[in-house]
C-alpha cells in the first residue's frame, strides 16, 4: 500500500499542485480510451520539470511505489492504465508541454513530453516546416507517448516511424538519474544506444521527458487519389508501379476492403464514395512535393502515373481530388475506418505486420480462414499496405443485439486471437506493428516470442529497473506468462 509518508514525500517535491488527490480528477485517467482496461490509483503525480520527475522517481524508489507514466492516455493496448489494485501512482507528463526550441534551419523541434501532436504540427507549420507523423488521436496523443510506443501512422511509407524521427531523448531512468541525450547528433558511437532502447519501451525502462524531433519541409503541392481495385495483389502491384513512376514523393498508400468502405458510408455523416465503380478493394494514394521540387505539378504527376497504370491494367477506376476539400474528404474515409468498424458491434482488432510481399496473401487467406473456422464471424482489413501493416478485424456474428456479440467474444475471443496471431507468425510477421504490447497483448507476446528475444527483453528490464517500479504489467512478460 502507498503510505501517507510516501504521499507526503511526493507532495513536498512540487507542492499541492504536484500531487492530485481529488477523486473526481483522478477517475477519468483510470480507464483506457477503449474502455477495455480499468485501473485504480490513489493520486496522480504532475511534475512540471525534468528535475521534478527525477525527484519523484527517487521517492518512488525509497518507498517502493510503482509508477505508470501517462501522456494523452490514447494507448490502444492498455499501456497507460494503472493496475486495478491501486498499488501504483500515475505520473502525468501533460503539464510538461513546452516546445523548448523550434529551429527551421536545422529542421529540428525540441519538445517536452506533454506536447500534443496537433500542437507540434501547428508550430512546425508556422515556420514553414512539418512534423511528418500523423494519426487519428493527434488531438490528444503526446510526444512522450508517441516516442514510448514508437508510433507509426499514415506517413511511415516515406518518413518511417517515430524511431526514424527522433534525433535525441531526455529521460529519467528508474534510479532517478537523468539521461541527457537531447542533442541531435548525427554520429555518436559511445556504446549502447540508450535512445533506441527507450523508443518503444512503453515507459518500462525510462520516463521520456523531452525529445528532439526531425522536421521536414512543408508541403508545397500535393495530389490525392482514390483508386478502385480488384484485389490486394493488384494494390501491391499498383504501389510498386507508383513508386517506380514517382520515386520517393509517394507519402501515403492506404487500402480498404469494400465492406469497410460500406460501413463508413453507412455510419459517418457527410461521406460519399469517391468513384462510381464498386470494386472489392480500394486504395488511397497521396504524393507530396516540397518547396524545392520543380517540374510538373503533383496533380500532373499523379495523372501521368495513374494513366500508365490504367494502360497496364492495374486499376479499373480512379478519381483524383480536384481541391483541398475533396482531398480531405478522401482522407476522412480512411481516418473514419476504425470508428465505422466499431459501430458494427463487438469485434477483435489486430494491428499486425507481415513482409510486404506476403501481405496481399495474408489479407485474403486470413479473412477466409477466420470465417471458415468461426462460423458466422466476418473478417477484413484496412491500413498501410506500403509498410506491411494492416488493421485486421474479426467481427462477432450478428445477432439480435450487442449482448450476442459480447457472448461470442467471451466464448471464442481467446481462440480467435490465437488463431489470427498464429497465422501472422507463420508468415514471419509481428502481432504488434504500431500499437505496442501494453497489457492487452502481453500473454500472446510471451507465447509467440522466440526464447532468445524474450530472454533479452527480461534481462534489459532487470538491468534498468531491478525493482520493477516502471509501468508494471506492461510489455515485459513475467516468467509465469509463458
Amino acid at each position: 500500500m502507498i503510505t501517507p509518508d510516501a504521499l507526503a514525500a511526493f507532495r513536498a517535491i512540487a507542492g499541492p499542485r504536484g500531487l492530485i488527490e481529488d477523486r473526481d480528477l483522478i477517475v477519468p485517467w483510470l480507464e483506457d480510451w477503449r474502455g477495455k482496461f480499468h485501473g485504480d490509483a490513489t493520486a496522480i503525480l504532475t511534475p512540471r520539470t525534468t528535475q521534478e520527475v527525477a525527484a519523484m522517481v527517487r521517492v518512488a524508489n525509497e518507498h517502493r511505489v510503482p509508477i505508470v507514466p501517462q501522456g494523452g492516455n490514447s494507448s490502444m493496448v492498455g499501456g497507460a492504465t494503472p493496475p486495478a489494485d491501486g498499488s501504483a501512482l500515475i505520473l502525468s507528463l501533460r503539464a510538461m508541454n513546452q516546445i523548448r526550441r523550434l529551429d527551421p534551419d536545422a529542421n529540428l523541434a525540441v519538445c517536452e513530453a506533454g506536447v500534443i501532436l496537433s500542437t507540434l504540427h501547428d508550430a512546425a507549420q508556422s515556420v514553414g516546416r512539418r512534423f511528418p507523423l500523423s494519426l487519428g488521436a493527434k488531438g490528444s496523443a503526446t510526444v512522450g507517448g508517441l516516442v514510448s510506443t514508437n508510433a507509426g501512422g499514415t506517413q511511415v511509407l516515406r518518413h518511417g516511424t517515430m524511431r526514424a524521427l527522433v534525433e535525441g531523448i531526455e529521460a529519467v531512468l528508474p534510479d532517478g538519474s537523468i539521461h541527457d541525450g537531447i542533442a541531435a547528433l548525427k554520429k555518436d558511437n559511445r556504446g549502447y544506444d540508450i535512445k533506441q532502447l527507450l523508443i518503444g519501451a512503453e515507459g518500462t525502462l525510462g520516463i521520456i521527458t523531452a525529445a528532439s524531433l526531425r522536421l521536414v519541409p512543408a508541403i508545397a503541392d500535393r495530389a490525392v487519389a482514390w483508386v478502385g481495385l480488384e484485389s490486394p495483389e493488384q494494390a501491391l502491384a499498383l504501389l510498386r508501379h507508383m513508386e517506380a513512376q514517382l520515386g520517393p514523393v509517394v507519402e501515403g498508400f492506404e487500402v480498404l476492403a469494400a465492406d469497410t468502405l460500406g460501413f463508413i458510408l453507412d455510419v459517418i455523416p457527410g461521406t460519399r464514395a469517391p468513384i462510381e465503380t464498386k470494386t472489392p478493394w480500394n486504395a488511397l494514394i497521396e504524393i507530396d512535393l516540397d518547396a524545392a521540387a520543380g517540374g510538373p505539378t503533383a496533380q500532373e504527376r499523379m495523372e501521368a502515373a495513374l494513366a500508365s497504370a490504367f494502360e497496364k491494367g492495374l486499376a479499373p477506376d480512379a478519381a483524383i481530388a480536384t481541391s483541398e476539400a475533396q482531398a480531405e474528404a478522401f482522407w476522412k474515409l480512411r481516418e473514419s475506418a476504425s470508428e465505422a468498424e466499431r459501430a458494427q458491434g463487438p469485434a477483435l482488432q489486430f494491428d499486425i505486420s507481415v513482409p510486404i510481399a506476403l501481405m496481399p496473401r495474408f489479407m485474403i487467406e486470413a479473412a477466409a480462414a477466420c470465417q471458415a473456422h468461426f462460423p458466422g464471424a466476418t473478417a477484413s482489413s484496412f491500413g498501410h499496405l506500403g509498410d506491411g501493416n494492416v488493421h485486421f478485424h474479426v467481427r462477432a456474428p450478428r445477432g439480435e443485439g450487442a449482448e450476442t456479440g459480447k457472448a461470442w467474444l467471451a466464448h471464442s475471443g481467446e481462440a480467435a486471437t490465437r488463431f489470427v496471431n498464429d497465422q501472422v507468425v507463420a508468415m514471419g510477421g509481428s502481432i504488434s506493428a504500431e500499437h505496442g504490447i501494453g497489457q492487452m497483448k502481453i500473454g500472446e507476446f510471451a507465447r509467440l516470442t522466440p526464447p532468445a528475444q524474450l530472454h533479452a527483453v527480461r534481462a534489459i528490464k532487470r538491468a534498468f529497473d531491478p525493482l520493477g517500479l516502471f509501468n508494471p504489467g506492461k510489455l515485459v512478460p513475467l516468467a509465469s506468462d509463458n
